[in-house]
């Protein structure tokens, strides 16, 4: 499947297009033999649901797509649910999943720039660009990013894996942070860490990055190298770390996620 991305629709048949409906954080869906289904109509007037401003996304296969939000005490109808993201990994396929991220981002920032941050005057949008702009004082909302590290780091033949305070009780991940102003994302990647378990690390290497819409960030990964230090953990979001090998892991997060990548290239590089 492939999606083009578009912020206006110039032409096109009409015809039945992708609904990403969301209430809050959650997403409505079709529930369809143990799975979900974004719904697929012609007019979103057929959910029967009281609907905020469509936003035009792009098209998935040559089909339109498009995001809307939705009252919050809004009910589904028979036969639908609203779901959280995180639940529709797996029961969707990866294109769709990626797009109801982007259907989500761009809802939420939508949503959070009605008003101008800086003198409060109702903004509006723009015909032309993913943008809300401020009528009286100029000041113009594109949709944000914020960018966060994320690294495996590794010393022979272990893993650094920590455990936050946020975490299921017994799982374990690689470390990340968001990027402050002025910062490189190396120099990041060697604050949070040295921050967080008071180590040192060298030969930073990029890996891959994945959209993270929880809620609007970016996740730059990295392979990284120990080079010093003894483990000495915040207790403040990390409460505990510590080194393994592929062959004795600890509960790791699943496969939705970057730090789910980034443990089994070790894992794959390490047996």
């Amino acid at each position: 499947m492939h999606f083009e991305p578009g912020i206006i629709r110039r032409s096109g048949k009409a015809g039945p297009a992708l609904w990403f409906v969301f209430r809050g954080n959650k997403l409505l869906v079709d529930r369809v033999d143990g799975g979900a289904r974004i719904p697929c109509i012609p007019d979103p007037a057929d959910l029967c649901l009281p609907l905020g401003r469509k936003q035009y996304l792009g098209t998935l296969d040559g089909r339109p797509c498009y995001t809307v939000a939705c009252d919050p005490d809004t009910a589904p109808r028979k036969g639908q649910v609203f779901s959280g993201l995180r639940r529709l990994f797996g029961l969707v396929s990866e294109e769709i999943f990626q797009v109801a991220g982007r259907a989500f981002q761009i809802v939420n920032w939508d949503q959070n720039t009605r008003f101008c941050g800086r003198c409060g005057e109702p903004t509006i949008v723009s015909s032309e660009e993913r943008l809300r702009m401020c009528p009286k004082c100029g000041l113009k909302r594109f949709p944000r990013l914020s960018p966060a590290v994320i690294a495996v780091v590794t010393r022979g033949k272990q893993i650094l894996l920590a455990r936050a305070d946020r975490f299921p009780d017994k799982l374990y991940s690689v470390l990340a942070g968001f990027v402050e102003p002025g910062e490189t994302l190396e120099e990041c990647l060697r604050r949070e860490v040295s921050e967080e378990v008071g180590l040192e690390i060298s030969d930073i290497r990029y890996f891959g990055s994945q959209p993270w819409p929880f809620p609007d960030s970016l996740m730059i990964g990295f392979t990284a190298r120990y080079a010093g230090g003894e483990i000495t953990i915040d207790n403040r979001e990390i409460v505990d770390a510590g080194w393994f090998s592929a062959d004795n892991l600890p509960e790791i997060p699943d496969k939705i996620s970057i730090a789910r990548r980034l443990i089994d290239w070790f894992i794959e590089n390490n047996r």
